[in-house]
């Protein structure tokens, strides 16, 4: 295909923007030249603070606003001159056990509105975030991008549905949309409160904090963890080229055990006591071990090593919250 016009000198809009991925991707956009990012979220486990430096470009619009709803799109493009969206919205995985009929339904109601809004001529491209978590745990190894989708919750159940939507809003309409789907990424910013929160942020503050780690389930569930600013650095490379209506994966050719994982942060943290035990998760993944072969014949794809990766991101914890171990 003809690759997409550099994204320098145009307006891009970031659902979701204000949200762990979402805003180190508003600073990549603003770092390579975005004219203006329009930033749409409503905080449910995003935060303001992740975009102070962003809103301090003069570059930024923030609404704090949700995504779910038409109309507050609609009056957001009819302030806005939007070229691109990039679609992160969507509530975390853990939320599916609280209110799993809206972790499905936020994924769904934001991409259908995207889409009619782009089928309507109100932007040229869409590129939108699904998940691993759509493949479900491993059937063979490495997942690629034919690998069977089998949710196993329904957050992944939805990103699968909003997937199935791009695919056809594409088929019959011809428009320019196309998913990337990174695997599990890791980094500066992750949300660490609340039931919500990630495994690497919640394990560091609560040894920051000077609580014990836990565990569930027996912690050989594993995971393909990618560095965050990979993720934004390929996604960003992905839009010149990757053709509209295919998906392709984001990861990191590694997996690591959950049970890996917490002594690593234990160890780095130089935390020697016990490890709580407790029950596996219904619907837990199990393996997550993907394929890279066809992200790296579109782009020249760069990794951080986890070592590397994961000190600057227990680093960038420390810092912040403080605490000693």
């Amino acid at each position: 295909m003809k690759p997409r016009p550099d994204l320098a000198g145009h307006v891009a809009l970031v659902t979701g923007g204000a949200g762990f991925i979402g805003s180190h991707l508003v600073d990549r956009l603003l770092a390579d030249g975005a004219a203006h990012v329009v930033v749409v979220d409503n905080l449910f486990v995003g935060s303001e603070e992740n975009l102070a430096d962003a809103l301090a470009t003069g570059k930024v619009t923030f609404y704090r606003d949700d995504a779910e709803l038409a109309t507050s799109l609609e009056y957001i493009f009819d302030a806005h001159e939007v070229d691109v969206v990039f679609n992160c919205a969507t509530k975390a995985l853990n939320y599916s056990f609280l209110n799993p009929a809206n972790a499905f339904d936020t994924n769904v109601r934001v991409i259908l509105n995207l889409l009619e809004l782009q089928r309507r001529g109100r932007f040229k491209t869409l590129c939108h975030f699904s998940s691993s978590e759509v493949y479900g745990s491993a059937v063979y190894e490495p997942m690629d991008e034919t690998h069977p989708r089998n949710p196993t919750t329904t957050y992944a159940a939805g990103k699968g549905a909003a997937d199935l939507a791009v695919e056809t809003w594409v088929r019959m309409f011809g428009l320019d949309a196309f998913i990337v789907r990174p695997f599990n990424n890791y980094g500066p910013r992750q949300n660490h409160k609340g039931m919500l929160a990630g495994v690497i942020p919640i394990t560091a503050v609560r040894l920051l904090g000077g609580g014990r780690p836990e565990l569930h389930g027996d912690g050989s569930q594993s995971r393909d963890f990618i560095y965050v600013h990979d993720t934004v650095d390929a996604v960003l490379k992905l839009y010149r080229l990757l053709p509209a209506g295919e998906a392709v994966n984001i990861s990191t050719d590694n997996q690591v055990t959950i049970a890996e994982l917490i002594q690593r942060i234990c160890d780095f943290y130089g935390y020697a006591g016990e490890i709580d035990r407790r029950p596996g998760r219904p619907s837990d993944v199990q393996c997550h071990n993907a394929s890279n072969v066809k992200v790296k014949g579109l782009i020249d794809y760069t990794l951080t090593p986890f070592a590397d990766g994961l000190a600057e991101t227990l680093e960038w914890y420390r810092d912040r919250i403080g605490g000693t171990v």
